[in-house]
């Protein structure tokens, strides 16, 4: 056994369990508390199971979708979560995550760090099928949640139904199924007042 190896191996997992304090900005269902990235990290990979079928690709591999949905925000353990309408934060998050990725995955052995960050990479460039699913699920999550808070985090923040609009758009390149639903939330919830037109 490498001993050296399982050391770096739980030197990750150890520091990786700080991703349950990252606080993001939507709401779990009852709307007593804001999401974990952990909890939103693991939604995702379940979600991933569950809708692959929806997935207009003939093939997508789904276990390669679910492990960029659990370390592609392990690097927000030192970044921090970017609010996704903060432009201001948009402007640096690219250097923190990438000066992250190079201290967080770099715990890891070397074929362990370079698989992760390939993965972490493919996420961010969103060119692959399965980058692009794992970019739908990634906007459909926090979507489903700001539906079932009545739109909670969407009012503190005021934002519009063009804003969502936007940051929803792509999932239109990977499933039209999903891009539909997408569409009929935001049309309900500004229905509802959850939403401003």
């Amino acid at each position: 056994m490498d001993i050296n190896r399982l050391e770096q191996q739980l030197a990750f997992i150890v520091e990786i369990d700080k991703l349950k304090q990252i606080i993001r900005q939507s709401y779990i269902t009852d709307g007593t508390r804001n999401e974990t990235d952990a909890e939103h990290s693991w939604h995702m990979a379940v979600m991933a199971v569950l809708l692959a079928e929806h997935v207009d690709q003939a093939e997508i591999d789904v276990l390669k979708v679910i492990k960029m949905l659990l370390i592609h925000d392990v690097v927000e353990i030192d970044a921090g979560d970017t609010y996704c309408y903060d432009t201001q934060g948009k402007q640096t998050q690219y250097q923190r995550e990438t000066e992250a990725a190079d201290r967080l995955f770099g715990l890891l052995p070397a074929d362990q760090e370079k698989e992760f960050r390939s993965l972490w990479e493919e996420f961010e460039a969103t060119a692959t099928p399965e980058a692009k699913f794992a970019a739908a699920l990634d906007r459909l999550q926090p979507l489903l949640l700001q539906y079932h808070t009545a739109g909670k985090s969407w009012q503190e923040h005021q934002i519009v139904s063009a804003k969502v609009r936007e940051r929803n758009r792509h999932i239109q390149q990977i499933s039209q199924v999903l891009s539909q639903l997408v569409e009929e939330i935001i049309t309900d919830s500004v229905a509802k007042g959850y939403l401003n037109e």
